[in-house]
């Protein structure tokens, strides 16, 4: 019985340091795999960021101020727009189409803002109403074989209602 109990206890010491080093062991694979998975989401992430491009500038086309008199019920001719807007376009060869068609722009806002109504654009909607239009307006080529005019806004840059 002597013998067995110092075979056993022989075992024992053995036995934990061993799985003192299998635990240590294990415990650093495991941290191992688990920086190695952290860096490489951040190096993924810092790829990804650094691919992404900053947005392009911004092109703007300012035009000059219209002013035009204005639809109302009672026929008073006092009624009066006086507006001037930028219109943001997508791309350099946008600006220059249209400033190269500038007449042509020009007659289509005046037409436009010659049929708008008073009371109508006394108020923030009406506002909002006329922007859209405006793109409507300026959509259709201004000559045949061009491809559509694409306005991405219109920046109201004076807006008096008389």
């Amino acid at each position: 019985m002597a013998d067995n109990a110092k075979a056993k206890s022989g075992k024992r010491k053995i036995l934990i340091p061993v799985l003192l080093v299998l635990t240590l062991a294990a415990c650093s694979v495991a941290g191992y795999a688990v920086w190695r998975m952290m860096n490489k989401t951040d190096g993924h992430d810092k790829a990804a960021a650094a691919k992404v491009e900053p947005p392009a500038a911004p092109v703007f086309f300012a035009l000059d101020t219209f002013t035009v008199n204005l639809v109302n019920p009672d026929n008073d001719p006092d009624r009066v727009l006086y507006v001037g807007f930028t219109l943001r376009l997508p791309d350099e060869a946008t600006r220059v189409r249209m400033n190269d068609y500038l007449p042509e722009v020009r007659s289509r806002l005046l037409l436009l803002l010659s049929r708008q109504n008073a009371q109508g654009l006394a108020v923030e909607q009406g506002k909002q109403e006329l922007v859209k239009q405006i793109v409507q307006v300026l959509a259709p080529p201004l000559v045949k074989g061009q491809p559509p005019q694409v306005v991405s806004d219109v920046l109201f840059t004076a807006f008096i209602l008389r």
